[in-house]
């Protein structure tokens, strides 16, 4: 029973991390880009942005999933995302990519905004464009800024990724909850289900050192 519980588990596992690989990917430069749009001078784009952040932050992650997944093919008559697993975690990973990045665009924002003018004037004075000086100046000194934010909002998308049980995506917490509706022969069992906090532990811990040996490496920017 213990590998039967265990092989599940870690097949649930894998699809938590897959999740969590593919919103960073697309979330972190995603930010960067909404950021950029909140912050222009150009009023329409400015406004815009700033009230699809405002959407995105002011509702639960849970209602934009359903949405996301249930309505275009409510809309269209078939879902885009296609059938099974697949497209089950293609609506989860689009969901959760929207959602993250308009946060992280948030602690981009402050970030940038946090950066003393005059250094950028600075780099005026010496001849610099404004490219060198966003990517040499103002870049380097907002990710030092931003890492411990930044790193309590990864933190917790490794337990958001949960929330994407709701369309019946094969996460880990779906695995552990499997066992006891029976969906793997077993009926009632409660341990597989409390089991799966040990892989989150463990998987933030492994975040919180990373982050944690990250903010040492910056320490140079004091």
């Amino acid at each position: 029973m213990f590998i039967t519980v265990l092989g599940a588990l870690n097949e649930g596992f894998l699809q938590t991390l897959r999740l969590f690989a593919v919103t960073l990917i697309g979330a972190i430069p995603l930010g960067l880009m909404i950021s950029f749009g909140s912050m222009s001078r150009f009023s329409p784009l400015r406004y815009l942005t700033k009230l699809v952040v405002w959407v995105i932050r002011g509702t639960p992650l849970m209602l934009q999933l359903i949405i996301i997944y249930y309505i275009p093919g409510r809309i269209m008559g078939a879902s885009p995302w296609g059938s099974g697993e697949g497209g089950r975690f293609l609506a989860s990973a689009i969901a959760f990519i929207i959602n993250y990045a308009c946060y992280f665009s948030e602690i981009y924002r402050g970030g940038i905004q946090g950066v003393p003018v005059g250094q950028q004037e600075a780099g005026q004075v010496l001849g610099m464009t404004k490219r060198q000086i966003f990517f040499k100046i103002t870049l380097l000194q907002m990710v030092k800024r931003i890492v411990p934010p930044m790193s309590n909002e990864i933190i917790t998308l490794v337990k958001d990724t949960s929330i994407a049980r709701i369309i019946s995506l094969q996460e880990v917490i779906w695995a552990g909850y499997a066992f006891l509706k029976g969906s793997h022969g077993y009926s009632g069992l409660i341990w597989p289900l409390f089991f799966t906090g040990v892989y989150y532990l463990l998987f933030n811990g492994v975040l919180t050192l990373f982050f944690g040996w990250l903010e040492r490496k910056l320490d140079f920017f004091r």
